[in-house]
């Protein structure tokens, strides 16, 4: 069993950032800036948040954070957003979810420029994602990609399910493994028999939010299993949707939780960061 260090490819993605930067500085004398919003005081999307301006101070990206009150209007919101669109020193612009129940995400979310949609969640790239066109990739999925090619694990061929049918991890992951050649079968909340899906497939990943969901039993010998989920159980100890004790026994590949995907999501928000500075000019002569 091979163990899927997210933490150590994060750290060497970032030190690639951090020369990307310099680069861009040296060349373009050109800065990457990055918005973050936070509406809200969830202590959870606060620490992310927190986390990702200090990755991106460490890798020379200008950050700005916005905290605003969960009161805000949707009004409101699409003023700020308006205005970092406009604003040539900020490359991109990221909305931290999820948004209070009064705020519709879609509408924000579309209000982004789709140059700048550093989180890959405007229909515009999604589109382009789909039809296998160069685009901005939701960060966690890419991050999944990236430690496929780190740890030089095969898609094209492979069967593999994908548990969980998010628009933030679940569709775009099983997009981007359709365009790598992989066959793919998506698993929700209805499907009727998941351990036969899971015992069928070379490589499972699952992202559902639900402690151990997947065990031992409903994985076959050499499986590569992807955990994308993150749960706080009763004791506080951080624990994924896999079973990780029992599934690394038979697994070939396993990422561990914490210290598997999550650190890479950040670091792929970064390479999106300088991504769209790249793309500045475009935006200017638009």
């Amino acid at each position: 069993m091979t163990l899927l260090d997210g933490k150590a490819l994060s750290s060497k993605i970032k030190d690639e950032v951090k020369v990307e930067v310099e680069e861009l500085i040296k060349e373009k004398n050109i800065t990457p800036g990055l918005a973050v919003i936070l509406v809200g005081s969830d202590a959870a999307s606060a620490t992310y948040v927190a986390s990702k301006a200090k990755s991106c101070k460490n890798a020379g990206i200008h950050s700005e954070v916005h905290l605003k009150d969960e009161s805000i209007t949707q009004d409101e919101l699409l003023q700020i957003i308006q205005g970092m669109n406009e604003n040539p020193a900020l490359d991109g612009i990221l909305v931290q979810l999820p948004l209070p129940k009064h705020i519709d995400t879609t509408v924000i979310l579309e209000a982004i420029d789709p140059l700048k949609d550093v989180d890959g969640f405007h229909p515009y790239n999604v589109g382009r994602m789909v039809s296998n066109l160069d685009s901005f990739l939701p960060a966690t999925p890419f991050g999944v990609m990236r430690m496929f090619e780190e740890y030089s694990i095969t898609l094209k061929g492979k069967n593999v399910c994908v548990i969980g049918s998010s628009d933030i991890v679940g569709k775009p992951m099983a997009s981007l493994l359709i365009n790598a050649k992989a066959t793919v079968t998506v698993c929700n909340s209805s499907t009727k028999d998941l351990k036969a899906q899971t015992l069928a497939s070379d490589i499972v990943v699952i992202a559902v939010g639900v402690p151990h969901l997947l065990t031992a039993d409903m994985i076959k010998e050499g499986a590569v299993v992807i955990d994308v989920g993150i749960n706080r159980l009763d004791t506080g100890k951080l624990t994924g949707d896999a079973d990780f004790e029992s599934c690394k026994e038979k697994a070939s590949f396993i990422t561990p939780v914490p210290g598997g995907v999550g650190p890479m999501t950040i670091g792929m928000l970064l390479k999106n960061t300088v991504k769209a500075a790249y793309l500045r000019e475009k935006r200017e002569s638009k």
